[in-house]
């Protein structure tokens, strides 16, 4: 019984894992999707999120709420001048965009190490939120729960705007179809760069708030970006509820799949994406064939 409830303890880290990965990813997917760029920079957006959160928070409900509106601007800021950054690559294809992000992931990542150091930093939750609950004889943080509750909400809001929204369905027009979207009468350029400005600020948002889960140090940037890009890999780039799905799958892959089989874990992830790679190839295959 014992057991039985390590496992459920885990499996509900895994969801909260995973959810952090969802409003990481739900950005990454966002821009790709509209912009049709690889940003490999995402990642040092969270990590930006994470030092934020230990540099403003002061054990108060008051600091962290207003390290997350420095978060949303600062995410937003990026976004956009990042926008601005890459629209001399328009149309150069995703290695040169991989390539200029990666760059600006390497120098800020560097400027980050030198101004905080190059250990790990603790970013505590507030008071509060900083107590345990018993959960099947464990004691579980209630802050955990309470980012549950947050991110699932984040998601339930997403989809709502992407759905229900004017700006959900210029956002829809413009991935599927930009010339369409222009022609009527859509600004698919503010769009981009609306897409981007948002993806950022859910980044950093998602570093603010998750800092007590995953906290700020050198690398952390570089495992959020992986694993994101595994998310949208696994879920597209066109489907809130999938990435959702595939953020969830990747969250217990990396907490209960370590706990139950350790040597198997780390290469369950990979073969997941291969499978959907060569199943998606397969798909793509028959309509890209073309009659002698």
């Amino acid at each position: 019984m014992g057991q039985v409830a390590t496992y459920g303890v885990t499996a509900l880290d895994g969801v909260a894992f995973g959810l952090l990965l969802f409003v990481v990813a739900a950005g990454l997917a966002l821009v790709f999707g509209v912009m049709d760029v690889l940003n490999m920079a995402h990642g040092t957006l969270y990590l930006l999120g994470a030092y934020l959160a230990y540099l403003l928070t002061d054990g108060s409900l008051i600091a962290l709420i207003a390290a997350l509106t420095a978060g949303v601007a600062a995410g937003a800021l990026g976004g956009a001048v990042l926008a601005a950054a890459l629209r001399p690559l328009a149309g150069r294809g995703h290695l040169d965009q991989a390539l200029a992000t990666l760059g600006i992931a390497f120098l800020a990542a560097d400027g980050l190490a030198g101004v905080f150091g190059a250990a790990p930093l603790a970013a505590d939750p507030p008071m509060v939120l900083a107590g345990r609950v018993d959960i099947a004889g464990h004691g579980y943080p209630v802050y955990r729960l309470v980012f549950i509750a947050v991110a699932a909400a984040v998601a339930v809001a997403l989809q709502w705007v992407v759905r229900r929204t004017t700006a959900g369905l210029m956002l829809r027009a413009t991935v599927s179809d930009p010339a369409m979207a222009a022609a009527a009468g859509i600004r698919t350029g503010r769009v981009r760069v609306v897409a981007l400005a948002v993806g950022g600020a859910l980044a950093v948002t998602a570093g603010v708030l998750g800092a007590p889960l995953l906290g700020p140090a050198p690398g952390v940037d570089t495992s959020v970006l992986v694993l994101s890009l595994i998310v949208v890999v696994l879920g597209g780039a066109g489907s809130i509820p999938a990435t959702l799905a595939a953020a969830l799958l990747v969250g217990q892959v990396q907490t209960l799949g370590v706990l139950v089989a350790p040597s198997v874990a780390p290469f369950a992830l990979f073969s997941a994406l291969f499978a959907v790679l060569v199943l998606r190839g397969q798909a793509a295959a028959p309509t890209m064939a073309r009659p002698a």
